[in-house]
């Protein structure tokens, strides 16, 4: 979800306006995710490398974040959503944490679309943490080394039950991944556009939605072998 700060610079306004900004697209896309009978969305809402960020801007994103958690808290309910998070969540104020465990819990039984924070996410991270799981089980005995291979690693990773990312969207036109869901992301479709955060809402998710349908997905196979299997 990029570019809020540079949305609200080029209207001359404090960056925090353009984070403020994000949250009511936040609120539009969930809500048409949930519409649209979407499985899981994620979304990149603070980075681990964004703790290196002006400290007056990451305290305003975790007021940010609370309100959200706080604000959401029908919303999400209603929508039948259940809420999960994926990153190092221990380096978030205790009140933003307290916000997000109670919302986790408060949405656990609900059967609708799983709306995954990223928060203090990063993919190498992630990566790093997974394999000293493994080599913690491996060397309790409650795995093999022979067992380990990509179902092992997929199971310890923060989207352990998600299903596979079909469709990865970055908005502010930047084309690279930033350290986002790095193994999850190996046969996801990319869509980059220009639109910042900000002023992305259901028009433009559509849209998004509309080039994934029109896109072979071949999974290493040739066009022709998967015409065949349709």
């Amino acid at each position: 979800m990029d570019g809020n700060g540079r949305w609200a610079e080029s209207r001359g306004l404090p960056r925090i306006e353009g984070h403020a900004r994000g949250v009511d697209s936040v609120r539009t896309v969930t809500r048409s995710c949930a519409r649209l009978n979407v499985e899981a969305l994620t979304l990149y809402s603070f980075s681990a490398e964004n703790w290196g960020r002006p400290d007056q801007e990451v305290a305003a994103l975790m007021s940010l974040l609370e309100h959200y958690l706080q604000a959401e808290r029908e919303e999400i309910l209603g929508n039948d959503i259940r809420l999960m998070h994926s990153g190092d969540v221990d380096r978030l104020p205790q009140s933003a944490r307290a916000a997000l465990f109670a919302l986790e819990q408060e949405t656990s039984r609900c059967q609708g679309m799983w709306l995954n924070l990223a928060l203090s996410y990063g993919a190498r991270q992630e990566l790093v943490r997974a394999a000293r799981l493994l080599a913690e089980q491996v060397q309790a005995g409650s795995r093999s080394l022979e067992s380990l291979d990509e179902a092992a690693l997929e199971s310890v990773l923060y989207t352990a039950g998600l299903p596979e990312l079909d469709l990865l969207v970055r908005t502010g036109g930047d084309y690279r991944l930033s350290n986002f869901l790095l193994w999850q992301v190996a046969y996801s479709e990319l869509y980059v556009t220009d639109v910042a955060w900000p002023d992305f809402r259901e028009p433009q998710l559509l849209a998004a939605i509309e080039e994934f349908n029109q896109r072979q997905r071949r999974y290493g196979l040739t066009g022709a072998q998967v015409e065949e299997q349709l």
